[in-house]
């Protein structure tokens, strides 16, 4: 049979919103399993091929079948809603069932056919809703969690996993993609899904969605379940999504938030989920103000600037800035060592606690102390040299102990971020949020006080700016073109008002479109590449 594409303007898929997406599937314009294989194609295109972009680890195989039978179901009973016959990619830390054909392994060969309970919850919901989930995407081994923890300290880079290999950002050849949600920006970036779904605790989601010139959201601990998520800290994991626009991110959050017994924090949320696609409103930010803390802003020329000349959209947009709105504490925060205890103890009792609920793990590993012993065993099999000789962080934390040390240490970062921290800075100032480009200090302020953040795209490094380091080892840190992000942050459950601002701030200034990615990591396949196909 063959399809010819309907006279109607199909959606470009590099930019792509689910709106767009939805809006066609339900007007006959296209089916899920036609937008369901052209996003295979693009991924085939430049994720192992051509730039290598490595975002994805595996595709699921029963997609399609999951899609045509999504299909008919619309036509049979009616769409599910907005995200009915939508593909996305899921970080591959985040678990999806066993007999859908697709692993859950965080990077890592150790987890290759283990056997989850279920579904994430995360994932179970989108399901409902009528996602369809066409593959894993790539993510630093163990989400980071591998080598020397914090700010490319140790050996093993952002981005690398013995099975995924480096993901790179596409805005620049070997590029570094920033932080361990790397293969859920890279591929929403450049529309190798609808969107994608990353996990943060310290940066996970906002540091790679500013470095791919995307939208994510650091939810809120509480807001979204983890359960199902291969955890680092039951005190800052939390998982969000990343789109190519506040709007689609509002509402994949819609359908991800909720109480999940199995994620006891889940359950003393305040109240009922509000609809986040209510605050999306042009004029959210008039007569608000927002506070700048200067004393964070890391020491980036070029992100200073155009960051300083944001504040008059802002202003222009009806917002009183307050500058410099300084954390009280900022001294002790720069400088506090509480968080590095807390991550050391809970990722040893959080993963241990997940690998122990696995039905099955066939290699054997049910916990670190395996883990660490696995990769022993087969070093030259493992990361690329020098890369595989780092299990610096899983032999820290192994040793690690919850102690009367981890307790005064998990008091003082709530202390730091919450009381003294996020919270009197918001009454001091009279904030209704906080506003600092995404890179550097922002994503360790929400970390450890546990509240939400949302990058969006605000400029792209200069054409003549450096390249760092001058040879990739294996990735530049610094070169032209490559994106960053201005982040919103509040206090806990503010994620309505964050979004609301960050909506306006976008609908002003459409920083996204300013720039693609370079021209061999744009898959070329479309819907009528597809449609026209026998």
């Amino acid at each position: 049979m063959t399809f010819k594409a309907p006279s109607v303007t199909l959606p470009d898929l590099y930019e792509a919103s689910i709106v767009e997406l939805q809006d066609g599937l339900v007007k006959g314009h296209f089916t899920s399993v036609q937008l369901v294989k052209a996003y295979f194609n693009r991924i085939e295109e430049v994720n192992l091929k051509g730039p290598a972009l490595h975002a994805v680890i595996e595709t699921n195989p029963m997609a399609l079948s999951q899609a045509a039978a999504l299909d008919n179901e619309r036509k049979d009973k009616g769409g599910r809603g907005p995200l009915h016959g939508i593909p996305l990619l899921l970080k591959d830390n985040i678990a999806t069932l066993h007999e859908e054909g697709m692993n859950t392994t965080a990077g890592s060969y150790a987890l290759l056919g283990s056997v989850v309970p279920r579904d994430a919850f995360a994932a179970a919901k989108l399901r409902e809703a009528g996602a369809i989930f066409i593959g894993k995407a790539n993510l630093s081994e163990w989400s980071g969690m591998r080598g020397e923890w914090g700010h490319l300290k140790g050996k093993v880079p952002n981005g690398l996993s013995e099975r995924g290999g480096q993901t790179f950002s596409p805005y620049y050849p070997n590029a570094h993609p920033s932080s361990s949600s790397s293969g859920s920006g890279v591929a929403t970036a450049i529309g190798l899904a609808a969107g994608s779904l990353g996990s943060e605790t310290h940066g996970s989601i906002v540091y790679p969605s500013s470095r791919n010139n995307v939208v994510g959201i650091k939810p809120t601990i509480g807001l979204v379940s983890r359960s199902g998520v291969i955890p680092i800290s039951s005190h800052q994991d939390t998982v969000g999504p990343m789109c190519r626009s506040v709007t689609d991110a509002a509402l994949m959050l819609n359908f991800m938030a909720g109480p999940d017994p199995r994620d006891e924090v889940t359950l003393h949320q305040p109240g009922v989920v509000p609809d986040y696609m209510k605050a999306l409103d042009k004029n959210a930010l008039k007569g608000t103000r927002l506070g700048v803390p200067r004393s964070f802003i890391c020491n980036s020329k070029t992100i200073e600037e155009v960051f300083n000349s944001s504040l008059d959209v802002f202003r222009a947009l009806g917002a009183e800035i307050i500058d410099p709105a300084d954390f009280p504490d900022t001294e002790e925060l720069l400088t506090s060592k509480a968080e590095k205890r807390v991550l050391d103890v809970d990722f040893k009792v959080d993963l241990n606690k997940y690998l122990s609920e696995l039905i099955d793990v066939p290699t054997g590993v049910k916990t670190l102390t395996a883990l660490i012993e696995y990769n022993k065993k087969r070093a030259d099999l493992n990361l690329p040299p020098p890369f595989y000789e780092d299990q610096s962080q899983f032999i820290q934390s192994e040793a690690a102990q919850v102690d009367d040390a981890y307790f005064s240490a998990l008091a003082e970062d709530f202390d730091l971020g919450r009381t003294r921290g996020i919270d009197a800075t918001l009454a001091q100032f009279n904030l209704d949020a906080i506003i600092i480009p995404t890179e550097g200090n922002a994503p360790g302020l929400a970390a450890i006080a546990g509240y939400p953040l949302i990058s969006v795209p605000l400029g792209f490094q200069p054409d003549d700016v450096k390249l760092l380091p001058r040879t990739p080892s294996p990735i530049y840190t610094q070169a032209p073109g490559l994106p960053f992000g201005i982040a919103f942050m509040g206090t806990a459950y503010s994620e309505f008002k964050l979004i609301s601002y960050a909506y306006a701030f976008e609908q002003a200034t459409h920083v996204r479109l300013k720039r693609r990615a370079y021209d061999s990591a744009i898959p070329r396949t479309q819907l009528t590449n597809v449609m026209s196909q026998l």
